[in-house]
């Protein structure tokens, strides 16, 4: 086990869904975040077309949700997959496969670490649409762990052909 960090870390989720009642299930993993993590901040809900899954793959609607933690981040990513596996998620070992639930830890403070289990940054969120929008509803000015850009200036340099993301209305 890992020793907490001395002092809370921001740490900033992506949530999705694909499957099922998707506004719901981004909405049960937020009330599991906000009660293991006393509140959260969260950014306007996307529409997206669905990216390195299986052709056929419903759409994504995404999220970001910042928290502030002491926890570990390892224990933080195995708190991440319980709350998946809680919300119908099966791991059937296809990657991209339709998911009711997927939870992915973008940041970690300034955390950057690769391992087996977690690499820190998420290592594709600067390319991602669905990551940089929602992000840069809760602060356009943030840097990624290892990025010079800000996830706006990010978001900007994107190539113009690319997956759409839509507000959703809830």
């Amino acid at each position: 086990m890992t020793a907490a960090p001395p002092n809370p870390q921001r740490v900033i989720f992506s949530l999705g869904s694909n499957v099922g009642d998707r506004l719901g299930v981004l909405e049960s993993a937020c009330d599991y975040l906000a009660d293991i993590f006393g509140g959260l901040r969260l950014s306007q809900v996307y529409e997206t077309e669905p990216v390195g899954c299986p052709a056929g793959s419903p759409s994504y609607l995404n999220a970001c949700v910042e928290v502030n933690t002491s926890m570990p981040a390892e224990e933080v990513l195995q708190l991440c997959m319980r709350i998946e596996k809680e919300l119908g998620r099966e791991r059937n070992g296809i990657y991209g496969a339709p998911r009711t639930c997927d939870i992915d830890i973008i940041t970690y403070g300034e955390l950057q670490q690769q391992s087996p289990a977690l690499t820190l940054p998420h290592p594709r969120a600067h390319e991602r649409e669905f990551v940089l929008r929602p992000i840069c509803d809760l602060d356009p000015q943030l840097r990624l762990p290892g990025q010079s850009l800000t996830v706006s200036e990010l978001l900007a340099a994107l190539p113009a052909e690319r997956p759409s993301v839509t507000p959703f209305d809830l």
